[in-house]
């Protein structure tokens, strides 16, 4: 049930975004990395945030499976949860970056308008969309979990890629080409931050 909002008042407290940036030493922003299953999400953002670490930034990443065992569990795959999986992830990420963190987000996230939907509830340079363009062939090949086999077996429904639809960033702020080496991709996510000044160090 939808709560009514009538009488919930937003409450400001008195450490800013501002101020936790300047205790952490670097601006907070959502890094969301978007493509096919299998083509590196949560590998080139795992790498992203040991490189992070290395410099002793603060960061976190919202992996799209690991969030189903918890916030989202009780969702499936149609649309509509879909949608409210996005929804979820978005409003979690956007709390974070008011704590002044860097967050790396790995979900499929197949449409253009959810992932619109997180980029309007930030401000313009706090969301980076991050497309990891690999090709389907390489993506089903490397099948890690094993899901295509079961998508085209009709065990999995919904499933992205096979027969439910991806649809591509027209604009991404970073494209990283999926079949390059893992690290010379998250360099290239290391270089976009600090010519945006969101890393000093």
């Amino acid at each position: 049930m939808i709560q009514d909002q009538k009488n919930i008042i937003w409450h400001n407290h008195p450490i800013t975004c501002q101020s936790r940036e300047t205790l952490h030493g670097h601006k907070g922003i959502v890094l969301w990395f978007t493509g096919l299953s299998g083509s590196g999400k949560s590998t080139i953002a795992g790498s992203v945030e040991e490189k992070l670490y290395q410099l002793g930034a603060s960061s976190y990443v919202l992996d799209g499976d690991n969030l189903r065992h918890g916030l989202c569990r009780d969702l499936g795959f149609d649309k509509p949860d879909r949608y409210e999986n996005i929804r979820r992830v978005g409003e979690v990420a956007k709390l974070m970056v008011d704590a002044g963190l860097i967050v790396l987000t790995a979900l499929i996230s197949p449409y253009r308008s959810e992932r619109q939907m997180v980029r309007e509830m930030l401000t313009k340079e706090k969301f980076v969309e991050i497309f990891i363009d690999t090709p389907f062939a390489i993506c089903e090949a490397r099948d890690p979990k094993g899901l295509y086999q079961k998508a085209r077996s009709g065990t999995i429904p919904h499933f992205t890629g096979i027969n439910s639809e991806y649809q591509i960033p027209i604009q991404p702020e970073i494209r990283l080409n999926g079949e390059h080496k893992v690290s010379h991709l998250s360099d290239k996510v290391l270089e976009f931050l600090r010519s945006r000044n969101v890393l000093s160090i």
